[in-house]
């Protein structure tokens, strides 16, 4: 059983081969049960165990059986650890036989990227160039790197509460020639933005549903508990809303807390992210869309399906 690690699968992912790759999947045979959701209380914090599993169905050639195991401790940021970290195993289809463990870490981060940028390839107008990404931390390059490969993105705003983190991320991407630039004033950079992604661990609304232009897509990343919030209502409430799965609707902050204290209905949700990529619909240029992620085990395994029939092309 071969070890992939993070060096190994950047090396062999680019964001638009898995942007296909997980288009496909939502589109075609997996089986993606309910993922196990455990509360783990230690003093002084507070954790979250998750176990994804899926697998490639009857139909798929050369399947696949996987299962990421994941820890989520929002705490780890003080202790200068990720506060999201796991582990994937990926098993043969036919006889269950393990064939990789892959730093499911890195592998998560790639997927969630790609989910939010496969989105709004559906989305986001066609022709947005300015980009705001809100938060600092091991997400917003991805989010960055795989928005830029769906939209001709000429122009990105970088904000962080901690203003130190967000001007050196913004330098060290300038270094890979992308055209991040730091900002304080947040207002400011969203009421100008085609498109704002935000990943962030943040309690309460960050992104003021005023602020959206019209045409503006929204791409809500974090606040994957219910205790927090990236938008507010109005900007749910303004907004075509479209989530990744079910889940959404009652997992993370965002749409769920919008649902759950009755600021919105959930006829107001449009779709997920797999009715979007059998039949999106057409974009008005002027409406207001948001999509609401919160993960899901089928973007793990095509990614690490993608990663495991790429290793022997690339090494």
């Amino acid at each position: 059983m071969r070890v992939v690690t993070s060096a190994e699968i950047d090396r062999v992912l680019t964001f638009p081969a898995l942007i296909d790759a997980l288009a496909e999947a939502f589109r075609g045979d997996m089986v993606t049960p309910v993922r196990h959701h455990h509360e783990i209380e230690r003093a002084g914090a507070h954790g979250t165990l998750l176990l994804m599993p899926s697998w490639t169905g009857p139909a798929t050639q050369d399947g696949f059986v996987g299962v990421k195991v994941v820890s989520v401790f929002p705490e780890n940021g003080a202790r200068n650890l990720p506060s999201v970290m796991g582990s994937y195993l990926l098993m043969d289809g036919a006889t269950g036989q393990p064939v990789s463990v892959l730093d499911g870490t890195r592998l998560t981060v790639w997927r969630t990227a790609a989910a939010s940028a496969l989105a709004a390839r559906f989305l986001a107008r066609a022709d947005a160039s300015r980009m705001v990404m809100v938060g600092a931390g091991s997400l917003a390059p991805f989010l960055i790197r795989a928005h830029m490969s769906q939209r001709p993105i000429r122009e990105v705003a970088l904000w962080n509460h901690n203003g130190a983190r967000a001007e050196a991320l913004a330098a060290e991407l300038r270094r890979e020639g992308l055209p991040v630039t730091a900002v304080t004033d947040l207002e400011a950079a969203v009421r100008e933005a085609d498109l704002v992604s935000c990943a962030t661990l943040s309690t309460a609304p960050i992104v003021k549903g005023a602020w959206l232009k019209p045409g503006a897509h929204l791409d809500l990343v974090g606040a994957f508990n219910l205790r927090m919030r990236e938008a507010d209502d109005e900007a749910l409430l303004r907004a075509q809303v479209y989530i990744d799965t079910p889940a959404a609707k009652t997992e993370g902050g965002d749409v769920a807390v919008a649902l759950q204290g009755g600021a919105m209905a959930e006829s107001h949700i449009r779709g997920t992210l797999a009715e979007l990529c059998r039949s999106a619909p057409a974009r008005d240029a002027a409406s207001i869309t948001a999509f609401k992620s919160v993960g899901a085990a089928l973007e793990d395994l095509a990614a690490a399906m993608l990663v495991w029939r790429s290793l022997p092309k690339a090494l």
